[in-house]
């Protein structure tokens, strides 16, 4: 960020010095042309004065030009050619100084009845004054650019910095770190954006501590629940009926899966920060399409998982577990035929990161277009059902990073995009 707030300063130094430095250049040339020139032209006005009065009552020079006076307002080296009425209308024509300039800066006079004069003057000395003078105000322009320059360096830190400490208090609180930071910068703006944060901070930490407790509490009355189902099957698993004895064994194990997936939802909700093991996706929802393995052969129906084993997402294991669980169940509730869980990899781009892709899709009728818009929407329901279960599952994949999509209406077809762990992307 100090770089581009440099590179940004110095492009507007630079381009007013130009916009500026140029024009002043090209006027100094002009202006000392042109001092030189008055000069010059200064220089026949006097000479000019100087051979009126030596004229008689006439207008006419009579006995011979005095050009002592004159040669004392020639410039050294320069040449000057003076033509002067005589009486019978003759004109001589004079000329001072050096026989020939190279180079010469020209001015001329004219003072009527056929008199003029013409003085030509080297112009090397004008043109080392033009140098001089281009380089004064070049130089000034280079000490404008250097002082733009540090101008530029001390504004560049006095903002990147702080605008720097903003951003990474903004990342500790992002992954838990509540604490205040007195420290002020002296920049109105960003003072108000740490006051802010610090006021968000002591409401984020209370709302995580008021959620918090409230999580364990529920915890815990669930915990005491299943455990008050567990002692009831635990007396069922010694009927005398062996069916009986089947479907209590085989609840005892959902009350157990149950509470491990309770105490995992926990503590990934008290986990702050710190991003979890990579998971094999595969692996996990191997479980999870056993455990509704036989929810749908009693329902005449077949729960397939198919997909790339050395597929790595860094999404916690619950809350991926529990997300699919839902589309599973709902595909059982809603749809028909076949329902197949396929788990792929999507290669990154310029503009995305590589994802993990788990679609869950059936063979039934799919979803209305009365229903697609809403089908997330918390509470809301087609089917009878209390509506929690697709919005529950949006807000487990996307507390990963991730987003859940419908991505085809008829048949239906759910599609989770996961992050993908990053020694596992495919090149």
């Amino acid at each position: 960020m100090r770089r581009r707030i440099l590179l940004s300063i110095l492009a507007v130094v630079i381009l007013i010095a130009l916009l500026l430095g140029l024009p002043l250049m090209y006027t100094a040339w002009l202006w000392v042309e042109d001092l030189t020139r008055s000069d010059l032209q200064a220089r026949l006005d006097r000479m000019a004065a100087e051979i009126v009065s030596q004229e008689g009552e006439q207008g006419v020079i009579v006995n011979g030009l005095d050009t002592a006076p004159l040669r004392l307002v020639v410039p050294a080296g320069a040449k000057l050619t003076v033509i002067y009425p005589t009486p019978g209308d003759l004109e001589v024509q004079v000329d001072i100084g050096e026989p020939a300039v190279e180079q010469p800066l020209i001015e001329s006079l004219s003072m009527g009845r056929s008199g003029s004069l013409r003085l030509e003057a080297p112009s090397d000395s004008m043109k080392s004054l033009q140098q001089q003078a281009v380089g004064a105000v070049a130089l000034v322009v280079l000490a404008s650019l250097g002082a733009g320059t540090a101008v530029a360096t001390v504004t560049a830190r006095r903002l990147a910095d702080p605008l720097r400490d903003v951003a990474d208090r903004a990342a500790r609180l992002a992954e838990g770190d509540f604490r205040k930071e007195p420290r002020r910068h002296g920049i109105a703006e960003l003072d108000r954006v740490s006051e802010v944060l610090d006021a968000v901070t002591v409401e984020i930490s209370g709302r995580l501590q008021r959620e918090r407790a409230l999580v364990g509490d529920v915890s815990h009355q669930l915990r005491s629940r299943l455990t008050a189902v567990r002692l009831r099957l635990d007396e069922l698993s010694v009927h005398p009926d062996p069916a009986v004895v089947d479907e209590a064994t085989e609840a005892l194990a959902q009350v157990d899966r149950l509470t491990v997936a309770i105490d995992e939802l926990v503590r990934s909700s008290r986990m702050a920060g710190g991003g979890p093991e990579p998971v094999a996706v595969v692996r996990e929802l191997a479980g999870v399409v056993a455990d509704w393995q036989r929810p749908y052969r009693d329902a005449g129906r077949d729960l397939v998982l198919r997909g790339e084993a050395a597929v790595m997402s860094t999404a916690r294991s619950s809350r991926l577990r529990e997300s699919v669980s839902v589309l599973v169940d709902n595909a059982l509730m809603h749809g028909g035929g076949t329902c197949t869980v396929a788990v792929r990899s999507v290669p990154g781009t310029a503009e995305h990161e590589a994802m993990v892709c788990v679609e869950v899709g059936d063979e039934g009728e799919g979803v209305s277009d009365e229903l697609a818009p809403h089908i997330f929407d918390r509470g809301f329901s087609g089917g009878g059902s209390t509506g929690v279960g697709l919005a529950l599952a949006r807000a487990l994949v996307e507390a990963d990073g991730g987003r859940l999509d419908l991505q085809r209406r008829r048949p239906a077809l759910f599609a989770a995009f996961l992050p993908m762990a990053p020694d596992a992307e495919p090149r």
